[in-house]
């Protein structure tokens, strides 16, 4: 079978389904994205750079750059793969993730292959993650606001349009897309790696933060990971919690994981950097020295220190879930999360997890002191999360079935 898969920073969600499919007799596949691909070259697999002619125009309607945006990087990953057609490429499958717009145009260079697109998000004007949080984001739902929120779908909803059939990784986000579209979806999570699992030796644990400080299983480990810290991803109401948090459980040590310039979702800070302005607003009310900021660290060393972990606080908007959440109840965390709705799908309060108010730092706090000083209710809470996690979204469970979707979309058995 001749596979397509495109994705700008490819391979993204598809590494694991890339790598099995090199493994299967028969199977020639193609990626294109906008950088190198980390999958090694090999006898099937080529990889294709794409590299957009020119920038968004200087007079673009402030509404209109988003899909301009998408519009050039179609154009060229198009030009791309009409020379892959020219070349004696032909896919029997396209799967790709339409987000950056690269896959607009590939219908009208292969109209008889199937596509099957990753879908991640459908923004909304109302509900979900717009408006959700009124200190943060407007609160008037105008004509103008609503009209920027759903412009920004353009792109998705041409996509929709002409994609055979539609993967989402949960039924939440699925759940975002227009009703009319349902029908053409499966949701398959990406898979967790089994290397996400509980520490076989956990006293042998440690996780050095400098030369001077290693955690080890000891400690009263707090975590929080954010690929950007980011209100998107509750920073503020994190951070807000740690002066009660500390003095709750004074001797803890918080660790808090990923970038503290920029941003991966929503607006960017005004003044600065989000962290540092939440960071401001507690100053002279909590101890820094027992607070430590890893910024973004190898795969390695994330696990182990989840491994370490004695309570995880996930936060989130109504949108996408992070991996870093499934990660951590594969490895039996104990878990603080919020009560939203991407992470009441695979939490239940005190089943598997804790749930809080995604805006109430005491709630966090006092939820974390629990997991601290309860550890029957935290070991238990762990391994129930790591049960569900592995039955639910191991990589084990998840790639058969993505293959198996693969297999009938290419076959046309489902689709159009």
């Amino acid at each position: 079978m001749n596979i397509l898969f495109v994705h700008q920073a490819f391979p993204g969600q598809y590494v694991h389904i890339c790598q099995q499919l090199l493994k299967q007799p028969g199977n020639t596949i193609v990626s294109v994205g906008m950088r190198e691909s980390s999958i090694p070259k090999t006898k099937g697999y080529h990889h294709c750079i794409y590299q957009p002619k020119r920038g968004n125009g200087n007079d673009t309607h402030p509404l209109v750059v988003d899909a301009e945006t998408k519009a050039i990087r179609a154009e060229a990953c198009a030009e791309l793969c009409q020379q892959l057609k020219q070349k004696g490429f032909t896919p029997d499958i396209i799967c790709g993730h339409p987000g950056w717009g690269e896959l607009l145009f590939l219908p009208f260079i292969w109209p008889d292959a199937p596509i099957l697109m990753y879908q991640e998000f459908c923004y909304n004007v109302n509900g979900f993650d717009c408006a959700f949080d009124r200190e943060l984001q407007p609160d008037d739902n105008d004509w103008l606001n609503s009209g920027r929120i759903h412009f920004k779908n353009a792109n998705t909803l041409l996509n929709l349009d002409h994609a055979t059939w539609n993967i989402s990784p949960t039924a939440f986000q699925k759940s975002s897309y227009p009703e009319r579209f349902h029908h053409r979806f499966s949701v398959i999570h990406d898979g967790i790696s089994n290397r996400a699992r509980p520490a076989k030796h956990p006293k042998k644990l440690a996780f050095a933060i400098d030369e001077e400080l290693t955690l080890t299983n000891a400690d009263q480990l707090i975590t929080f990971v954010n690929r950007h810290i980011e209100p998107y991803r509750g920073c503020h109401s994190f951070i807000r919690a740690i002066p009660r948090i500390q003095e709750l459980q004074p001797e803890a040590r918080i660790v808090i994981v990923g970038e503290r310039e920029g941003i991966s979702y929503g607006k960017a800070c005004d003044d600065g950097e989000w962290c540092d302005l939440f960071l401001a607003e507690i100053d002279g009310q909590y101890d820094p020295s027992r607070v430590h900021f890893v910024g973004r660290i190898d795969y390695d060393r994330f696990l182990t220190l989840l491994q370490l972990s004695k309570a995880h606080v996930y936060l989130t908007y109504p949108f996408v879930l992070s991996w870093s959440l499934l990660e951590a109840m594969s490895i039996g965390c104990a878990v603080v999360g919020s009560a939203t709705a991407p992470v009441m799908e695979v939490l239940q309060h005190e089943h598997n997890g804790l749930l809080v108010d995604f805006f109430n730092p005491q709630a966090i706090a006092e939820q974390v002191s629990r997991l601290l000083e309860d550890r029957p209710l935290a070991q238990k809470l762990g391994q129930q999360a790591h049960r569900d996690a592995t039955e639910h979204y191991s990589l084990e469970r998840c790639l058969p079935r993505q293959l198996n979707l693969i297999d009938l979309v290419a076959s046309k058995a489902i689709g159009l």
